[in-house]
C-alpha cells in the first residue's frame, strides 16, 4: 500500500497538513466538534476550526512538554497536563487558564468525561496519585494507588473510573461516598486501560507485548498474546463489539461477542508488510477504524469488510496521535517528526 500513487491517498483531495516542527503528543477534536487541536511535545498547541482548515493558531500552554491531552467536558476547548505540574484548561478563544496544580510532579494522563446531565468530570494523575474535579475545577476527590498510575479512562456513563498501574487495574466509584476500589490483580507492568463501552470488561496493555482483560462483574480474566510489539494504542469501537489495537503489523481487532474474546481468533486489517502499527483510533458514528504506522502511513478499513482506504502517505515518522471528530466525518493525525494532518470525510 505504500506504494500507492500519492493521488490515492486522501489527504491530497480531502485534508490539509502542517509541519508543526514538535512531537505530536496528542490529537481531539472538541466536544461541539468544531475545531481540531494538536498538543505537541514543545508544551504548545495548535487550533485549527473544522469549517476553516487553512487557519492554524499556535497556543503557548506549558512550560515543558504536554504529556496527555482531552476534550473539555464543558464546552469547545481542551484539558493538558504537563512535566510542568499543571493541569490547564484551553478555551475555544485559546485563552490558558489553571484547572489544578500538582506541584513539582509530572501530570502524566488526563481523563475526561461528559455526563447526560449537562455536567462533566476531569481527572488527572501524577505518580499514584488521581485527582478528581468536578467540569468547573471544584476537586471532588483524591484517589491513591499502591504504584504509579499508567493509564485512565472513565466508563461510558461516567460513573466508574479506571486506572493502569503495576500488578493490575483499580475500578473506582465516582459517587461513592467511601472511596474504596474494585482491585484487579494481575501480575507486571500494565501500561494503558481501556473499558468496554458497555462497563462490563476491562482491558489493560502490558509491557510484555500482550494483553489482559478483566470480565465484570465475576472477574474472569482474558489472555490476549501474540504481538510483536508493545501495545500503546486501544479502542473499543461504537457498540463494543470490536477491540482495536496497536503493536502488530496490522490493526488487530479482538471480538467482543459470542463469548469473546476467548477461544476467539483477532482479525488483522492492512497489515503484512512488517511495519508495525503504532496508533488506532474507531470511528463513533460508524463500524470503521483508523490505524497509524511506524513509516506515518495512515489508512481507514471497514471493519466487516476489510476494505482498505489509504488516507496519509508513508514517510511522515511514526504515527503518534489519531482521533475522529464526534460525528465521524473528520480525522485529525500527527506523528513524532510534529506532521500533523486534518481529513474531512464529510461527503463519502
Amino acid at each position: 500500500m505504500s506504494q500507492s500513487a500519492e493521488a490515492d491517498f486522501f489527504l491530497k483531495s480531502r485534508g490539509v497538513s502542517r509541519g508543526l516542527d514538535a512531537y505530536v503528543v496528542a490529537a481531539r477534536f472538541s466536544r461541539d466538534g468544531r475545531r481540531a487541536a494538536f498538543a505537541l511535545g514543545d508544551g504548545s498547541v495548535r487550533l485549527v476550526a473544522t469549517a476553516a482548515p487553512d487557519d492554524w493558531s499556535s497556543i503557548a500552554v506549558h512550560d515543558g512538554a504536554i504529556l496527555d491531552f482531552a476534550v473539555d467536558p464543558s464546552g469547545g476547548g481542551f484539558i493538558s497536563g504537563g512535566d510542568d505540574g499543571k493541569l490547564n484548561r484551553i478555551a475555544a478563544s485559546g485563552a490558558v487558564s489553571n484547572a489544578g496544580t500538582f506541584g513539582t510532579k509530572w501530570v502524566e494522563h488526563v481523563a475526561t468525561h461528559a455526563l447526560d446531565s449537562g455536567k462533566g468530570l476531569i481527572a488527572a494523575s501524577a505518580g499514584k496519585l488521581i485527582k478528581l474535579y468536578d467540569q468547573s475545577g471544584q476537586l471532588l476527590k483524591e484517589l491513591t494507588h499502591p504504584s504509579t498510575v499508567t493509564g485512565l479512562s472513565f466508563d461510558g456513563k461516567g460513573k466508574r473510573i479506571g486506572a493502569s498501574h503495576y500488578n493490575g487495574a483499580s475500578i473506582w466509584f465516582v459517587a461513592a461516598k467511601t472511596d474504596s476500589p474494585r482491585k484487579l490483580e494481575w501480575k507486571g507492568s500494565h501500561t494503558g486501560i481501556a473499558i468496554h463501552p458497555d462497563g462490563d470488561a476491562v482491558v489493560t496493555a502490558m509491557q510484555e507485548n500482550a494483553l489482559h482483560g478483566w470480565k465484570l462483574p465475576n472477574g474472569e480474566h482474558m489472555r490476549m498474546s501474540g504481538y510483536p510489539a508493545k501495545t500503546d494504542s486501544l479502542s473499543f469501537n461504537r457498540n463494543g463489539k470490536w477491540l482495536a489495537s496497536s503493536g502488530a503489523d496490522a490493526m488487530v481487532l479482538w471480538p467482543f461477542f459470542g463469548g469473546g474474546p476467548m477461544g476467539k481468533a483477532p482479525i488483522e486489517l492492512a497489515g503484512g508488510d512488517g511495519i508495525i502499527c503504532t496508533r488506532v483510533a474507531c470511528n463513533p458514528k460508524q463500524d470503521i477504524v483508523a490505524g497509524g504506522f511506524t513509516d506515518g502511513l495512515v489508512v481507514v478499513a471497514q471493519i466487516d469488510s476489510s476494505r482498505i482506504l489509504p488516507i496519509v502517505p508513508p514517510d511522515h515518522g511514526p504515527v503518534s496521535a489519531l482521533a475522529w471528530s464526534p460525528d465521524g466525518t473528520h480525522l485529525a493525525v500527527g506523528t513524532e517528526t510534529g506532521f500533523a494532518a486534518l481529513i474531512d470525510f464529510a461527503s463519502h
